[in-house]
């Protein structure tokens, strides 16, 4: 959390968009703990709370739009090569593509929520071919109301010290 810190102090802005692209991809990058300490530096006065609001939004959408395109592009061949080695099978993934189509609007918002759910809706939402526009709406809503919330949860416990 030290190495965050370092990168949020020197770097600012730029690193808590890149860390929120790269860690909203999949890479292991505490996003939880890293937007409540970017809320943190807005109540210390390092950042400002609505650019760091805004950095993280267009972030967290970069990486969405990212896991996306890959599932929609590298998604469907890459399980239909390697998705029985993980239980999922084409009738498991029959399934999956019924429950988006009913409800994976609905849970981009809510997978926000919770961790490792996020990266796995957008790459189903690419391997089933979500209509980008419906992706993008509810994606922006998510992300918007993730960053908005977290943020606001680091500046309010301002007396968080990672």
């Amino acid at each position: 959390m030290e190495l965050v810190e370092h990168l949020i102090t020197h770097y600012g802005y730029i690193a808590v968009f890149l860390m929120l692209t790269l860690g909203i991809v999949g890479l292991p990058i505490p996003d939880e703990v890293l937007m409540t300490l970017i809320g943190y530096f807005t109540h210390v006065g390092t950042l400002n709370y609505e650019l760091a609001i805004v950095i993280s939004f267009t972030g967290a959408l970069l990486g969405m739009m990212i896991s996306y395109l890959i599932g929609r592009k590298a998604g469907r061949p890459f399980i239909d090569k390697y998705g029985k080695w993980v239980g999922l099978k084409e009738k498991r993934m029959r399934k999956v593509e019924t429950w988006m189509k009913k409800y994976g609007p609905y849970s981009l918002i809510l997978g926000y929520f919770i961790p490792g759910v996020r990266h796995v809706t957008c790459y189903f939402s690419g391997i089933t071919r979500m209509n980008l526009k419906t992706y993008l709406l509810f994606v922006a809503i998510g992300a918007f109301l993730w960053c908005f919330v977290f943020i606001t949860i680091g500046r309010i416990a301002g007396v968080i010290r990672f």
